[in-house]
């Protein structure tokens, strides 16, 4: 039987170990679940630039998905990588980079949460800035259009402010020295939908910019999607409010298994060097 171990931890033996199997592993596949999703967003997002023509890749990558979706996941990968390894190999120096990491992603996220409600002010000129941003980059990038039209189509609104807003698009302009054949147009997402039409009519919103508001509202939607977007996030809270917590509890769960393996991981490194220290000791 050997002597109190380092730290008052009581007798243990030589195959004793203070890292437990449970914790480690659950840890473990926590990451790799997150590291293969990871893997899976970084592929969709360099397949889907891959795709878009190299002019058009260029033109806005401030507002581009695919480059949103490869950053994220990147990130993910970087972060889970450790977080796996760091289980796998019991290493502290990654398990630290891991819990640390998730714990300014968790900061950060609720900084924003915070700034977002205190200042919705200036989050709602921010919000307007993406919208007008994308607004001018619609016909530049396909998975662009498609999300604009999903959250026109779904919010039942157009443009920014109105529908009017379309004019800072170069082909939907609605000078009279444009010479696109969709001037003072708009996509055909802001067109009011007739539950009964079998086939899509894209060219329904054409010509709306140049009437007034009454006048298009009997064929599109005038109201502008910031509105409706703040009017929806007011009236969904308590939704936001469970998926802010579903992404932080697996945020808040891998910081603290990371923690609880650490210190496993520090007894177990000084039950190591006890056991050493003692080895020639006659009575241990």
């Amino acid at each position: 039987m050997a002597r109190r171990a380092a730290g008052g931890l009581g007798p243990y033996g030589d195959d004793f170990s203070f890292v437990s199997p449970v914790v480690k592993y659950v840890l473990f596949f926590f990451n790799m679940l997150f590291w293969m999703i990871s893997m899976v967003m970084v592929a969709v997002g360099v397949y889907a630039r891959l795709l878009k023509h190299a002019e058009a890749a260029m033109a806005c990558l401030a507002v581009d998905p695919a480059i949103l979706l490869v950053v994220v996941g990147v990130l993910t990968f970087l972060i889970t990588f450790c977080g796996c390894v760091g289980s796998l190999r019991e290493n502290i120096c990654l398990l630290q980079t891991f819990s640390i990491c998730l714990t300014i992603i968790f900061l950060l996220q609720l900084a924003a949460g915070v700034l977002g409600f205190v200042f919705s002010d200036k989050a709602r000129g921010k919000v307007s800035e993406i919208i007008n941003g994308a607004i001018v980059h619609y016909r530049d990038d396909l998975d662009l259009q498609n999300l604009i039209d999903f959250g026109q189509k779904e919010f039942s609104c157009c443009g920014g402010v109105s529908y009017k807003d379309w004019s800072q698009n170069m082909y939907f302009n609605c000078t009279t020295t444009n010479p696109s054949r969709e001037r003072c147009s708009v996509p055909f997402s802001c067109c009011l939908r007739d539950d009964g039409e079998a086939v899509i009519n894209t060219m329904c919103g054409q010509g709306m910019q140049a009437m007034s508001y009454l006048e298009a509202s009997a064929f599109i939607y005038t109201n502008g999607c910031i509105d409706k977007l703040v009017n929806w996030i007011h009236s969904n809270l308590f939704l936001l409010g469970g998926i802010a917590l579903g992404l932080a509890v697996p945020q808040l769960v891998g910081i603290l298994l990371a923690q609880i393996l650490i210190n496993q991981i520090r007894d177990q490194i000084k039950l190591q060097l006890y056991n050493q220290q003692h080895r020639a000791d006659p009575w241990y």
